[in-house]
């Protein structure tokens, strides 16, 4: 019987076509396939030219056999991790999380496990600052083209000339209504606060998330989504302590309670605004007229991230247009990146969901950085949630 390559000697040609046939069928895995044949310590040349490695950088590396991604509700296609698997070896375990504050503590704590996460622009300076993100090696990201990517949306991953993560795509931050059981049109934070004291009385959502919770609320009473100033948050916290027990949950999962009709109105962001309405025309997805956030989330990896290589071979194969495209068509946030968006269907490119109006996206901010640790907003939220 021939030996392998792991036995130290090379593969017979006969050999390889037969475990080639055997990886065509299905028979092996293609890690299983690198390893009996010596490509997983080839030349990058020959596994490009075979078609077998979709990142040709990790060729002679070992990526392990599994990793983790912290990420958030509805917000990947999960056949992408399935063909990553298939095409890798590497399993990945998904963690979902419902704000960057739950990321924030964790990734303090130490031994998050994660080897890929999805931070908010505003937070990637702190993350900086705090030395527990990666500046990234862009010689590991072959899919990831710069000059492709809209300028409006990507510039807090780069700080001093590094860059430390790569955008995933834009949004919106607004909210959903049902309106065959909330059929007042509504186009304010003011009527979202009002109605769920009134006709959405235990049937509204809000977000478990300072920014956009007490953000909206500034909203009502007309002050910066960023506001630090102790008065103006003081009046945010009465409208929350007010309106908390109409509430129907404190959640950002909102999607099921939604669908349900348990919940008839909920802060919402625009993935989850145009998933809701794909599936249920009725949901309408409203942008207040005052302004709210606008937001692009990014891909990082952490600086004690166990499994780097394959962190950086997920990350490149999620830069690769023709994965991303399917993530966008399933998660329904819009692309930062223009070679997704030559990709995308006409519809998609004309829902006023994922693309508003200009006159709607003028009065939205981005998160400030500093909401992200202010001790004031942060004391609001545990006392809301707690009340």
């Amino acid at each position: 019987m021939s030996k392998s390559y792991r036995d130290g000697l090379p593969i017979s040609p006969e050999k390889f076509v037969d475990q080639l046939m055997r990886l065509k069928r299905g028979s092996i895995s293609r890690r299983d396939f690198l390893g009996l044949t010596g490509l997983g310590v080839a030349t990058a040349v020959m596994a490009r030219e075979l078609g077998i490695m979709p990142t040709p950088a990790f060729a002679a590396e070992n990526l392990g056999d599994r990793m983790s991604i912290a990420t958030w509700p509805n917000y990947h296609d999960p056949q992408t991790f399935e063909n990553f698997k298939s095409e890798t070896g590497v399993a990945v375990e998904v963690n979902v999380f419902g704000s960057n504050e739950e990321m924030l503590a964790k990734l303090q704590a130490g031994g998050s496990g994660w080897s890929l996460f999805v931070p908010t622009n505003y937070t990637i300076s702190t993350y900086k600052k705090l030395g527990i993100i990666e500046p990234l090696d862009m010689a590991k990201l072959g899919n990831f083209d710069g000059s492709q990517e809209d300028v409006r949306f990507t510039a807090e991953g780069t700080i001093d000339g590094t860059i430390y993560a790569v955008p995933k795509n834009w949004g919106t931050t607004g909210f959903a209504v049902n309106t065959k059981k909330l059929s007042k049109p509504m186009s304010s934070w003011k009527e979202f606060w009002d109605t769920a004291m009134a006709e959405g009385d235990g049937r509204t959502m809000v977000h478990d998330y300072q920014l956009t919770t007490i953000g909206n609320a500034l909203k009502y009473h007309g002050y910066s989504f960023n506001s630090l100033k102790q008065d103006e948050l003081a009046k945010a916290e009465e409208l929350l302590l007010k309106v908390k027990p109409h509430l129907f949950a404190v959640s950002s999962d909102y999607q099921p309670g939604m669908r349900a009709g348990d919940a008839w109105m909920t802060m919402c962001w625009t993935n989850d605004g145009a998933q809701l309405h794909r599936d249920m025309p009725e949901i309408a997805y409203v942008l207040g007229k005052e302004g709210g956030e606008i937001w692009t989330d990014f891909y990082a990896i952490p600086k004690d991230a166990p499994n780097k290589p394959a962190g950086y071979a997920l990350l490149n194969y999620l830069m690769n247009p023709k994965v991303a495209v399917k993530e966008h068509l399933a998660n329904g946030a819009p692309s930062t990146d223009a070679r997704v968006n030559a990709l995308l269907p006409k519809e998609v490119l004309e829902n006023p969901i994922l693309y508003p109006a200009a006159d709607l996206l003028k009065p939205l901010e981005f998160g400030a950085a500093a909401t992200l640790t202010d001790p004031g907003r942060a004391e609001l939220m545990a006392r809301f949630k707690s009340a």
